[in-house]
């Protein structure tokens, strides 16, 4: 029987790369599955995948960027199940620009997406994940240790999630709740094709990492035994990217 069988799993951003890798990953440990994300239609095509694993899955749309919109998801999740034992951030956006000339429309909309989101979403979900003593992971990015050219509005937002991660995990450690950051390098997502685009180089997925290895190290570390704790994985593509 699997660790996570029966667990109620919420997972943001779950319509496709990191976050639906993830999602399914966690359908075939037999887990009760949440995904949340603005596009049914999207998140429908997930969970019938899912459903192929385990038949307990739930969508919900829903506008994180929304205050009301992460209420009403909390009332979902009380009136569905009543509880949650694990949440993942999959959701994120990015631009790139240099300080120069980069908008500050495009830095207070990475904000409120990558920063302001996790950290209301996990501050209203928090009561329910410490009655189950749960587990708390944010996709972060390997630009949020170490920023280069280009990138400093979205790495700012990726620094500010691990601060959040890294005091999260200080204050929740005694009510028996994991905090766990992970840093992936290139990955083959459509953001990662849009990012290539930008950068004007061809966009070769099968150079990069797949969503499914960092779904698979996600779910190692959520069955580790509860005497361990895995707070930071940094893992990147094996061949450099060019």
């Amino acid at each position: 029987m699997s660790k996570l069988r029966d667990q109620i799993a919420v997972v943001t951003g779950a319509s496709g790369g990191i976050g639906k890798a993830i999602a399914l990953g966690l359908a075939a440990q037999e887990a009760a599955l949440c995904i949340v994300g603005r596009n049914l239609k999207t998140l429908e095509i997930v969970a019938e995948s899912a459903r192929v694993i385990a038949p307990n899955i739930k969508s919900y749309q829903v506008d994180l960027t929304r205050e009301d919109n992460i209420q009403k998801l909390k009332t979902y999740l009380q009136r569905d199940f009543g509880y949650v034992d694990i949440l993942i951030h999959c959701a994120g956006v990015f631009s790139m620009g240099s300080l120069e000339c980069a908008s500050i429309e495009d830095l207070d909309w990475q904000y409120k997406t990558n920063v302001r989101v996790p950290y209301l979403l996990t501050q209203t979900l928090l009561p329910m994940i410490k009655s189950r003593r749960g587990q708390i992971v944010f996709i972060n990015s390997s630009v949020g240790l170490s920023a280069r050219a280009n990138v400093g509005q979205y790495a700012a937002t990726k620094h500010a999630l691990k601060a959040i991660a890294d005091s999260l995990r200080a204050e929740v450690n005694a009510s028996g709740i994991r905090v766990l950051s992970i840093y992936p390098g290139r990955t083959a997502t459509p953001m990662q094709a849009s990012i290539c685009k930008m950068e004007g180089k061809p966009y070769n997925p099968e150079r990069f990492m797949q969503p499914e290895d960092v779904g698979e190290v996600v779910i190692n570390a959520l069955t580790l035994p509860r005497s361990a704790e895995v707070t930071d994985i940094h893992i990147r593509p094996f061949l450099k990217y060019e």
